[in-house]
């Protein structure tokens, strides 16, 4: 008998015990507030958030992170986006942002477990608009927090869905974090707690 077939029949002698799978694993989001989750997690990823009362607190809260942040008065909004309807108060550029502009988003979902932004290519949000700007202030409510990403209900699916958790970031370079790698350096989040105002 060769030493393989020695080995193979100390295998075949010891034969299999069967175990139970385990349980799916699904974390619990929190202590039942989604919003408190979700910003516990973003924040941990180096996002700023800022939950609001209300949609109409929206423009001194982005004027407030442009200050903050000494950048211009100007933001851009994507063409058909549905923030268009907003009295800015700032300058608004309907172009596509550049690497020192600011643009403002729509999420329209966001996933708690995680404090990740879940941006689905659409009319008034295409996917470039995620990746090119310097900082990016994404508007989520409150209502479209959802505990965990097999909670999302896309419906019909989008071209690109675009998971964001944080600024872009890469530590490839010599073991260095460096932000703005692939997308925004910043990334801000306004969750707006109320519907918007009749």
């Amino acid at each position: 008998m060769s030493a393989r077939d020695e080995i193979l029949d100390n295998i075949r002698l010891r034969g299999r015990t069967r175990t139970a799978r385990p349980q799916a694993y699904r974390a619990p989001p929190g202590a039942g507030d989604l919003v408190a989750s979700f910003v516990e997690k973003a924040q941990a990823a180096n996002t700023d958030i800022r939950v609001l009362d209300r949609e109409e607190d929206i423009p001194a809260a982005v004027t407030e992170l442009l200050r903050a942040r000494n950048l211009a008065a100007r933001i851009h909004l994507p063409p058909g986006s549905d923030l268009a309807g907003i009295d800015w108060q700032l300058d608004v550029a309907r172009t596509q942002p550049g690497p020192d502009d600011t643009a403002v988003t729509r999420a329209p979902f966001a996933i708690a477990e995680t404090g990740t932004l879940v941006q689905t290519a659409r009319v008034g949000s295409p996917a470039s608009w995620h990746f090119r700007p310097g900082f990016e202030i994404a508007i989520l409510r409150a209502s479209d927090i959802a505990a965990h990403l097999e909670d999302i209900k896309l419906g019909t699916l989008p071209a690109t869905v675009n998971l964001i958790t944080g600024p872009s970031r890469t530590g490839d370079i010599e073991q260095t974090l460096e932000l703005g790698a692939h997308g925004p350096k910043a990334l801000a989040v306004l969750v707006v707690r109320n519907p918007p105002s009749p």
